[in-house]
């Protein structure tokens, strides 16, 4: 369990809240906006951007870069394939990866959106000196880690309830 927070660093860690739910708020917004005006979904609209800017990619690779579950980009390719905007190609290397590749119709689509959201907040954090680029990476991957163990462990715990919920029915 953490100490508690003095009042003045409540105040900060509000703020630093409020920070970062607007981001991820103007980020939805930004992202739900271009797509809709391409007649799109958010997650397509992102992989066409990805896929304009990074190249072909395999499922698996395109799965890591969006943080979705290789199911869940599984059936959003599905949708673009049918859509005529990707295409799937099997690797010549190894017959088990297959490469997701814009077609001209996507090519010309993802040309077409003026901007993909992560790069507002890349132009952001460019105006940043090297020195806060580095503390900004280095806090926000603490947090990041501290989130994930708090998940875990309130995840595990309700799993673990819930289980026990379960037995004491039967």
């Amino acid at each position: 369990m953490s100490p508690p927070v003095s009042a003045e660093l409540k105040s900060d860690v509000d703020q630093v809240l409020e920070a970062i739910i607007y981001l991820y708020t103007e980020s939805r917004r930004i992202t739900k906006e271009l797509a809709k005006r391409a007649d799109l979904t958010g997650p397509q609209l992102t992989v066409v951007k990805l896929l304009e800017q990074i190249g072909d990619l395999s499922l698996s690779s395109l799965s890591e870069k969006i943080r979705a579950q290789n199911s869940t980009v599984t059936g959003i390719i599905d949708r673009m394939e049918r859509e005529g905007l990707v295409t799937r190609e099997r690797s010549k290397e190894d017959r088990r990866v297959v490469y997701i590749r814009l077609t001209p119709k996507g090519r010309e689509l993802a040309q077409e959106i003026p901007v993909e959201p992560m790069e507002i907040f890349k132009g952001a954090l460019e105006g940043l000196s090297a020195q806060e680029i580095r503390d900004l990476l280095r806090i926000m991957t603490k947090v990041a880690r501290r989130v994930k163990q708090i998940v875990r462990r309130d995840v595990g715990e309700a799993d673990a309830k819930g289980e026990r919920e379960e037995e004491e029915e039967m």
